[in-house]
């Protein structure tokens, strides 16, 4: 029985890891582990998703205590300081969670046998880039402090890999679509959200800048892929997405409007530019990982996220000062005192 730890487990991406694992792993045992900053920000009616787990470890991934490793064969690390506003606020403890944390349990995780290291890495490490769609061997130019944490900590893991320990960092492209602890501070959820409850879609930038998307159902399934991966390499980085997922923000608005009918697109024409804008080359990972590749498109993830706020009887006006932003549900934690200046537990 293959034992595997997900780390980072009760944000957005891990509820949909956890459900695809126990559906596509049946026989393996998997372990969670989240210091729960989002814990209680469910948008499910179901059970909550550590249900699809065998255990649940709470705790800050600052103070990873080295016995839960202890056989161990697979760790997914999910765990993770996961926007720009959130870095831009909390810079050094971006860095102290996202890298320092990151290559301290890589390094306990070594030392305890296990095999390999599923890191969950970021295409915004190409930043502001060129016409020409980024692969794996283009210059790296992170703008922010997530991205830069990124970076950082694949550098880490190439120094650490060896014989009988693996390191695959999956280089995701910009998540969307439903989840049981849904995120509304990513462009398309975002766009979604504004159409689904107030017909219409404002974009701060001038709609111009390039991003990347996958849905996370896909984002679970090449974890799976990377799970069985059996590589002669010990470190493996690869850009994970679909070629066809390039898109502008302006046409990811004028998609949803099409999906929302009635909806209208206000672009702010004297923005500044928006520097974060890039092309990702998804042509590696079609390679390497044919079985896996992206199956849900736009239009569809569009329709999921509908159907997910419909069945949720969703109706914030104000869902920008929600709890569904992430940076909104860290600060309203520190007001009530439950969290301190460094993001630790009060005690």
């Amino acid at each position: 029985m293959q034992r595997i730890l997900i780390t980072g487990n009760m944000g957005y991406v891990g509820p949909v890891v956890a459900r695809h694992l126990r559906k596509t792993l049946p026989d393996s045992y998997l372990m969670g582990f989240d210091i729960g900053y989002y814990a209680r920000n469910l948008t499910t009616r179901g059970l909550a998703p550590e249900s699809y787990l065998d255990v649940q470890f709470f705790g800050d991934m600052r103070k990873f205590p080295e016995k839960i490793l202890k056989d161990v064969d697979a760790i997914i690390h999910l765990a993770a300081i996961s926007n720009d506003p959130i870095g831009n606020k909390f810079e050094t403890v971006t860095y102290d969670i996202n890298f320092h944390a990151s290559e301290n349990l890589a390094k306990k995780a070594r030392s305890a046998g296990v095999k390999k290291f599923i890191f969950a890495s970021s295409c915004s490490m190409y930043g502001a880039a060129d016409d020409h769609a980024k692969d794996e061997n283009s210059t790296l130019n992170p703008l922010t402090a997530y991205a830069r944490s990124k970076v950082k900590t694949e550098e880490a893991l190439m120094g650490i890999v060896g014989p009988g320990f693996q390191a695959i960092c999956l280089r995701f492209a910009t998540a969307c679509g439903m989840s049981d602890r849904l995120r509304l501070d990513l462009v398309l959820n975002d766009f979604v959200a504004s159409a689904f409850v107030d017909k219409n879609i404002k974009i701060l930038s001038d709609g111009s800048p390039w991003r990347p998307l996958i849905n996370v159902k896909d984002m679970a399934r090449a974890i799976e892929w990377a799970i069985g991966y059996k590589p002669g390499d010990v470190f493996l980085a690869v850009n994970v997405g679909s070629s066809k997922w390039n898109y502008q923000v302006k046409s990811l608005a004028e998609a949803v409007a099409a999906q929302i009918p009635g909806t209208g697109i206000d672009i702010n024409k004297d923005a500044a530019p928006d520097k974060r804008s890039y092309q990702v080359n998804f042509d590696k990972f079609s390679k390497i990982a044919p079985d896996h590749l992206p199956r849900y498109d736009l239009i569809q993830t569009i329709q999921e996220l509908k159907q997910g706020l419909s069945e949720l009887e969703f109706n914030d006006h104000n869902f920008r000062q929600s709890r569904l932003m992430r940076l909104n549900e860290l600060e309203y934690l520190r007001s009530i005192n439950v969290l301190n200046d460094q993001l630790y537990m009060s005690s």
